[in-house]
């Protein structure tokens, strides 16, 4: 199950792309399934099924134009699992060797959602 959904950007490129990072309970729960909804000017993101984990933002006037253009919404979402993905304490000083050179791997993922108005 998702623990929570946090919006973090909201911009405009060709169409309305917005950020967000997902906690989830458990490294092996793939259950999410985002949906998009519009209230007035506040934009809400939240996984199908789930109330409690909803995340909203307020949309500018040029934002809610294409939004309204559009009637979708790409959505970017950095996953973790909280508690697992910690802070490297020990780096290597020269970054080319060591084992610390390698980047860990991040989960992302990218999606267009409808909206439901």
């Amino acid at each position: 199950m998702v623990k929570s959904i946090e919006i973090t950007k909201a911009s405009i490129r060709e169409r309305l792309i917005i950020d967000a990072e997902v906690k989830m309970d458990n490294p092996n729960d793939y259950n999410f399934s985002p949906r998009a909804n519009m209230d007035g000017k506040i934009l809400q993101i939240y996984n199908e099924g789930d109330e409690e984990s909803i995340s909203t933002i307020e949309l500018d006037d040029e934002q809610m134009t294409i939004l309204e253009r559009d009637r979708f919404v790409e959505l970017k979402v950095k996953f973790s699992v909280q508690g697992m993905h910690g802070v490297l304490i020990h780096k290597t000083k020269n970054v080319r060797d060591g084992p610390n050179s390698k980047k860990l791997a991040e989960p992302r993922w990218k999606t267009v959602l409808p909206i439901v108005l």
